[in-house]
């Protein structure tokens, strides 16, 4: 990526992780969700996506192919360090283009963390048993080079399918954003459904996060276990501040959610637990790294406000 890694990896680890010691060894000294609270604290609450689709790749003059793929990374990169705590790379953008893709994206893993940011793959992943194991392996275990900070998961084979994902992240303070109320309308009947108990799955899924975070939330800590919850929807029957962990917000931008809507989801939730997502809207300001840093300035500026600004 541009031959060379943004910024440089400290002594305590990359965005926060630690090292590991003499024998090998990983101690977590936090929670993701406090990782992510503190970055947040630090250059403010947004999650810019990158995500290098064929028509972004034609628009910025790059070739849809592994180099393109280099090139829009490092220029995001470029552009998002220190405006910025989070970042979230769309994986299937890699995928598509077979082993040379998934290179770029682990080296852009690489780089991401050594300019001091932490990395939400979404990935989406989720199944059952040793499969599940094996993705939970892939994306959060210590040895994999597709370890990211934290990566998205569906729970639609149960919740409890996912434990090999909760498991990972607890042992190095990883974490996982469980996708609860998407911002796609496809995805509202499914969600909104009403389970055997009489509640949606939507507020069954949020009520069972946070008991998965239960132990960190009694203790002051965000824990582990986030969820997915969409920027356009209505204030879920479940509070939202009774999750616990950290909350993903997509649907800022070019999905139209506003500063209202922003207060009125996530008013009541902990400093720091909510990060929107902002994907095409600020990357189409490219590619020019003054014009998408000044995007990516203004998206954060904006959020701020609306989610400080009081009910």
């Amino acid at each position: 990526m541009r031959g060379q890694a943004v910024g440089r990896r400290t002594a305590t680890g990359a965005a926060g992780m630690p090292e590991a010691g003499e024998n090998g060894e990983v101690a977590a000294t936090a929670t993701f969700g406090e990782r992510l609270r503190a970055a947040v604290e630090g250059s403010g609450p947004l999650c810019a996506g990158i995500d290098p689709s064929s028509d972004l790749l034609e628009a910025w003059g790059l070739s849809d192919s592994p180099d393109g793929l280099a090139e829009f990374a490092a220029v995001c990169l470029e552009s998002f360090a220190g405006e910025v705590p989070v970042v979230k790379p769309q994986v299937a953008f890699f995928e598509r283009h077979g082993a040379a893709g998934m290179a770029v994206l682990e080296r852009l893993l690489v780089d991401a963390r050594s300019a001091g940011l932490l990395v939400i793959a979404d990935a989406k992943r989720g199944d059952i048993g040793s499969t599940s194991a094996a993705y939970a392996d892939a994306w959060l275990g210590e040895a994999s080079p597709l370890a990211a900070d934290a990566v998205t998961a569906h729970p639609y084979l149960g919740l409890g399918a996912l434990a090999p994902f909760v498991e990972a992240a607890e042992r190095g303070g990883r974490g996982v954003f469980v996708v609860v109320r998407g911002s796609n309308p496809e995805g509202r009947a499914l969600q909104e459904a009403t389970t055997a108990a009489g509640r949606s799955v939507e507020d069954s899924l949020l009520s069972a996060i946070g008991e998965l975070n239960e132990r960190h939330r009694f203790a002051g800590r965000l824990g582990n276990v986030g969820a997915v919850v969409g920027a356009t929807l209505a204030p879920s029957s479940t509070p939202l501040s009774d999750v616990g962990g950290p909350l993903l917000a997509p649907g800022v931008g070019a999905q139209g959610a506003t500063a209202a809507e922003l207060r009125a989801l996530f008013g009541t939730c902990p400093p720091g637990s909510v990060v929107p997502n902002v994907s095409r809207s600020v990357l189409a300001a490219g590619p020019g790294v003054h014009d998408l840093r000044a995007a990516v300035r203004q998206a954060r500026d904006d959020v701020a406000s609306a989610l400080a600004a009081p009910r």
